[in-house]
């Protein structure tokens, strides 16, 4: 019964794990990578579709993205919508490709990305020890209602606090390798 219950906590923290790094790579470091372009959207046919839906992307070199609509017309509004995004690029326009030049990070801003960074974290963090706490409720719970015994609560507890323990220093891991990227030049 128990091993429900830890196992059920095992993959919700592995979740807060992946969404951490789902959340840390939309913050853009010096490099070129798409997948700062995912959440921009373009209105295509009345409709907003991700860019990646309407366009090819790709990496030209470490500081410039390359982006080739599927259809000529699609240009302007995916120009358009990577300006109006919250990235602060300006794309250039060669015919049919966009190229979209990353500037470098300053030392201000790569200091404030660390400490968004290490927010993101936390709250993975935070997010962690809030399974480990619905979970030792649950086998406390269990306890009370006699269905396990004070031993295998215990026991069980201590397995979750080993959960948590590995899953903290992954979030750790995760940050340090994120904070190098950011600090790198």
């Amino acid at each position: 019964m128990t091993q429900n219950i830890i196992k059920d906590a095992k993959n919700r923290m592995e979740k807060s794990v992946e969404a951490l790094g789902v959340a840390l790579g939309k913050i853009r470091t010096g490099r070129a990578h798409v997948s700062i372009l995912d959440h921009i959207e373009v209105e295509y046919y009345g409709s907003m579709v991700p860019l990646s839906q309407v366009a090819n992307l790709t990496v030209q070199d470490s500081r410039t993205l390359g982006i080739s609509p599927w259809e000529k017309t699609m240009v302007g509004p995916i120009e358009k919508a990577i300006i109006n995004s919250d990235l602060g690029l300006n794309p250039a326009t060669t015919g049919t490709l966009i190229r979209v030049p990353l500037p470098p990070l300053t030392e201000e801003r790569r200091k404030e990305l660390v400490k968004v960074v290490g927010g993101e974290a936390e709250q993975a963090k935070v997010a962690v020890r809030n399974i480990r706490r619905d979970a030792n409720n649950q086998i406390a719970a269990m306890e009370k209602a006699g269905e396990i015994s004070e031993d295998i609560q215990r026991r069980a507890e201590e397995e979750i606090q080993k959960l948590t323990d590995t899953t903290t220093k992954k979030i750790e891991e995760v940050l340090a390798q994120k904070e190098e990227e950011l600090m790198e030049i």
